[in-house]
């Protein structure tokens, strides 16, 4: 059987990214379905953190499946579940305009939240909450923006990431969508629930009933898994097959040493090439 390295020796609990770090576009990454599958008969959870709220957790599942890795709905954490279950300690029952995809309408929608359409009345709306949308219109931009300036609602999001890692590439992520609104309405979103917040990983910590130290997360994205996973107190790891490079990690470090005003939570444990370097 297959021996994790020194420093994840002590873990129960590993926690994925999925854009990056599982896959890149509709690709899987090399040997990722034998990597989760070892890390299963070591006795360790495995469950996954994404930012992207544009799929239903079944669907997630669904796609897994689809590269032989096996998971259930409760594996996942996705910003659209844990955006909709934070809005509804908020207010239950609320009436809802959303930018952003099936992922997170039906999150809410499950939650017994009212999507609004930009043809219904700005006043009625409780929430605009703000995620990735390849259909993203002028319409919806004004909308949301009545809403908020004229209206009663709230301006929230499920995260800020700049671009979606596909196969060969990026794409414009959820950020461009949010600062859209930011733009319009001279507000920001008074939470992100994705990352780096880290309440998503708490949530994760609570339900699996683990310690931050028997943790970890895997992430390609320094101002988010690294971010969120460091202020959760658990350990992190940066897998180079997404957004982050070594360089920026050696850059960072370099500003932390000359006392720049640099986070030294975007500073990751290790850093490895992929996730085949988490075993010996």
């Amino acid at each position: 059987m297959k021996q994790l390295i020194n420093d994840l020796k002590k873990i129960k609990l590993a926690i994925f990214d999925l854009d990056g770090v599982i896959y890149r576009g509709d690709k899987l990454l090399p040997s990722v379905d034998k990597i989760i599958q070892d890390l299963k008969e070591l006795s360790i959870k495995v469950v996954y953190n994404s930012n992207n709220s544009t799929a239903t957790r079944q669907m997630y599942v669904d796609r897994l499946k689809k590269y032989n890795i096996n998971s259930k709905i409760s594996d996942f954490y996705t910003s659209a579940s844990i955006t909709a279950s934070e809005i509804t300690k908020i207010k239950q029952n609320s009436k809802i305009f959303v930018i952003g995809e099936i992922g997170l309408r039906e999150e809410l929608k499950a939650m017994e939240h009212t999507i609004v359409s930009n043809e219904g009345e700005s006043d009625e709306i409780d929430f605009v909450i703000v995620g990735l949308d390849r259909a993203f219109n002028y319409k919806d931009i004004a909308f949301a923006q009545k809403s908020i300036l004229k209206g009663k609602a709230q301006f929230y999001a499920t995260n800020t990431d700049a671009t979606l890692p596909i196969a060969n590439g990026l794409l414009p992520g959820a950020g461009v969508m949010v600062k859209a609104i930011e733009i319009c309405t001279s507000t920001k979103p008074i939470k992100v629930f994705g990352k780096p917040d880290p309440c998503g990983i708490k949530s994760i910590l609570t339900d699996n009933k683990v310690s931050p130290k028997e943790a970890v997360i895997f992430g390609d994205r320094l101002e988010t898994d690294i971010l969120a996973g460091n202020r959760a107190e658990v350990k992190t790891v940066l897998v180079l097959t997404g957004v982050a490079t070594y360089e920026m990690v050696e850059e960072l470090k370099i500003q932390v040493s000359q006392a720049k005003n640099v986070d030294e939570d975007l500073i990751p444990d290790v850093i490895i090439e992929n996730l085949n370097k988490i075993f010996i």
